[in-house]
């Protein structure tokens, strides 16, 4: 019995029909014989330090401009010079002094927000009357800049501390709560449904599944949390304040001792590159569960 040539498919040709894969129309396919490599289309592999990257590459701008005499001192100082004037500071006791009292009243005033707009969120988020009640008076919160609030909280509470914590609280609660709750209203209902079904009660389906189906939000709320925190302090720390690196920064505005006012822009700058470190650290260990792109 005669052998019929069989010829090889063309490209474009059912598989189905040929038997063989249409490796000519897909060059990028993937093969198990590891002949043809697969595109990669995530952001790679994590750089090492990769948050300090974008500000070492600010301060290395800054720095040959200042060298180079592109950038003028009376608008910016020299890096040594902002160095020099820190060592200063801080060696006459003021830098630490107005330091911890900045660390003082931000803590405390995060921490009150971070709490309230966290149980906010699960009243709103879990409820339809705590819905009604709730998201209205925040998104009106939400719309007033911190500015405009500050003459009649001053009528309110006073000059003193309490009045500076109620400011930066209710505005470092309005991240929390906004993304919690947009996570909460996120949760898969096959989840609620499963936990209906294996009969959960309230306490534990919301302790086993809307708190770790929120976890991403609120973390990204506490991001932002931590950096409206100081962005308010700034503010607060300008009416009738005795210490702290605001009240530091307005008594040089007014002396006109320009590189203490970038020393207090500094300092701000890292406590909250700090702060964001540590909220993403304490973000990947726990959501280390999840497998998404930016993992």
């Amino acid at each position: 019995m005669p052998v019929t040539d069989i010829q090889a498919p063309t490209p474009g040709v059912d598989l189905a029909r040929t038997g063989n894969p249409p490796t000519e129309s897909y060059p990028d396919l993937e093969h198990r014989s590891g002949s043809t490599r697969r595109r990669r289309l995530g952001p790679g592999r994590a750089i090492p330090a990769a948050l300090a990257v974008g500000p070492l590459l600010l301060l290395a701008i800054w720095f040959i401009t200042s060298e180079l005499g592109i950038l003028d001192p009376g608008t910016l100082p020299h890096p040594f010079e902002i160095a020099r004037t820190t060592g200063e500071l801080w060696a006459d006791g003021r830098l630490p002094t107005n330091i911890l009292a900045s660390l003082k009243l931000a803590s405390i005033s995060l921490v009150i927000g971070v709490a309230l707009g966290s149980t906010l969120a699960l009243l709103s988020g879990l409820s339809r009357i705590g819905e009604a009640l709730v998201d209205g008076p925040i998104q009106v919160k939400r719309a007033v800049p911190t500015l405009a609030i500050i003459p009649l909280a001053i009528i309110w509470f006073g000059i003193g501390d309490s009045m500076k914590i109620i400011i930066i609280a209710t505005s470092v609660l309005i991240p929390v709560y906004i993304n919690t709750t947009a996570q909460l209203k996120g949760v898969d209902l096959r989840h609620v449904e499963l936990a209906e079904t294996v009969g959960l009660s309230r306490a534990q389906f919301i302790r086993r599944v809307a708190i770790p189906g929120a976890l991403p939000g609120f973390f990204t709320g506490l991001r932002l949390a931590v950096t409206i925190s100081w962005t308010a302090l700034v503010v607060v720390e300008q009416v009738n304040a005795t210490q702290g690196i605001g009240f530091l920064m307005t008594q040089a505005r007014l002396y006109g001792q320009l590189e203490i006012v970038v020393v207090g822009l500094v300092v701000y700058a890292v406590f909250g590159l700090t702060g964001d470190y540590i909220v993403r650290a304490i973000e990947r260990r726990a959501l280390s569960w999840r497998r998404a792109l930016g993992n």
